[in-house]
């Protein structure tokens, strides 16, 4: 029998939790549930002998609510990770505490300690996540621990008892069971089962082949792909954040029909995440790029006081350096730009204090982020090196920036060595050739 097959006849564990990088607003914190699903769920559901499947990851004609459902009722397994307050999934783990009385395991990131009331009395498996990583010796700590968990409540001995406080509470609860309509009229339900094991492949394999086309630089191609994603996904409530970014992205990267028209596009998809007042680092700086990009095309001043915004926003709300580096060099953009000469100065000084700050936090990400073990896969490593790339190339900037060019090209040449895609050491060069420049028509000349 195929495997494609054999792997849709295994039980099934449905995972509740966010997508892509969420901001736990309690702490401050950046969390990337994508890593948390890769690398420390979906192997440990897997190693336990379950199929695996997030909501992205389902097929589905019409609203993603009605196979979710069917997902939250027959899965024999679900995980919930109430990591960042989502309350999405909070809505859905009490559906799931409300259909069935086994088999649901709740976890969470352990600085999220804030659970409303009703958790409180759920068991909850906590791990430790770094924000853009987690570490090795912790991946593997809690990958055992959640396969242990599953396979226990699926054959452990003895009568189980409730995981569900609804049942626990209400001993003499039956749970619902699910009749298709006996009409033999076509559900969305029906329709999914009945879809080829390829086209319940598809968003997968799609995702998969745009993850290749990104890091190869062909942005076109994975366009296409992610717009195709976005179809196969879109629902009549608000679209996942995580895509969007993605695909604004690749959208302005791929400079087509023409530079100035894919900047324009992306700017228009990332309307859709509400930029101007959002919280998330991502999208602030996707927001200051575009509109950077805009003024270099354009030199209309509201392009860059609007990229100026963004990555002042970004920085401060979350200390982050790629924010903050951006956000340095516009400064030294606009002290160019100005005729008021106290403006200038005023710019220019604030980029040299800000690039401060931006060395010190990669100081700090660089000392607790060390490389992952050797064991770890090579789709770990591969996150890792392209973190450290930005990193190591933010300081490599902000040295520049402090008039320390020993320093500079030392960290520039340790960026290098990572070994990143060409287009990512292209466009750190690009930056700093002009930051050089900027740097040499300084208006502190004339005091």
């Amino acid at each position: 029998m195929p495997a494609e097959i054999l792997n849709e006849m295994r039980p099934r564990c449905f995972v509740i939790m966010g997508f892509g990088k969420k901001t736990d607003f309690l702490t401050g914190r950046v969390l990337d549930l994508d890593k948390t699903y890769k690398n420390i769920i979906q192997p440990a559901v897997e190693a336990a002998g379950l199929k695996c499947m997030r909501a992205d990851e389902i097929v589905h004609s019409g609203l993603i609510d009605l196979p979710m459902y069917e997902q939250l009722l027959n899965a024999e397994v679900v995980v919930a990770d109430l990591s960042t307050s989502n309350a999405t999934a909070l809505y859905e783990l009490g559906v799931r505490h409300a259909l069935r009385p086994y088999t649901t395991v709740v976890i969470a990131e352990d600085g999220f300690r804030a659970f409303p009331f009703d958790v409180n009395h759920v068991p909850v498996r906590l791990y430790r996540h770094l924000g853009e990583g987690i570490e090795f010796t912790e991946v593997m700590r809690f990958r055992e621990e959640l396969t242990a968990a599953i396979v226990k409540m699926l054959s452990g001995p003895g009568p189980r008892q409730p995981d569900s406080p609804v049942y626990a509470g209400l001993p003499g609860l039956n749970p619902p069971t699910f009749h298709p309509t006996a009409t033999g009229e076509t559900t969305p339900e029906s329709a999914d089962k009945s879809a080829s094991t390829a086209s319940s492949l598809t968003q997968d394999v799609l995702m998969q082949a745009a993850d290749v086309a990104q890091k190869n630089g062909d942005f076109q191609a994975a366009k296409k792909m992610f717009t195709a994603i976005r179809q196969m996904t879109k629902t009549e409530g608000p679209e996942d954040p995580h895509l969007i970014q993605r695909l604004a992205l690749v959208t302005y990267k791929s400079r087509y029909p023409s530079e100035q028209a894919a900047l324009e596009e992306a700017r228009d998809l990332l309307l859709v995440i509400d930029p101007v007042t959002s919280n998330d680092t991502e999208t602030l700086g996707l927001w200051g790029s575009v509109h950077k990009r805009l003024w270099d095309l354009t030199k209309d001043p509201t392009n860059l006081d609007v990229a100026v915004r963004a990555y002042e926003r970004g920085f401060y709300l979350r200390n982050d350096y790629y924010n903050g580096i951006n956000f340095a060099f516009l400064l030294n953009v606009r002290a160019t730009h100005t005729a008021d000469r106290a403006e200038a100065v005023a710019d220019f000084v604030q980029a040299r204090r800000v690039r401060k700050e931006v060395i010190s936090i990669c100081e700090q990400w660089l000392a607790s982020n060390p490389a992952p073990d050797e064991k770890a896969g090579a789709e770990a490593k591969e996150q890792y090196l392209q973190s450290k790339y930005w990193v190591l190339a933010s300081m490599a900037e902000a040295y520049v920036g402090v008039a320390d060019e020993a320093r500079a090209q030392a960290t520039m040449a340790e960026a290098d060595s990572t070994s990143t895609p060409s287009w990512m050491t292209s466009s750190t060069r690009e930056q700093l050739d002009v930051l050089r420049r900027l740097l040499a028509d300084s208006p502190l000349k004339s005091l």
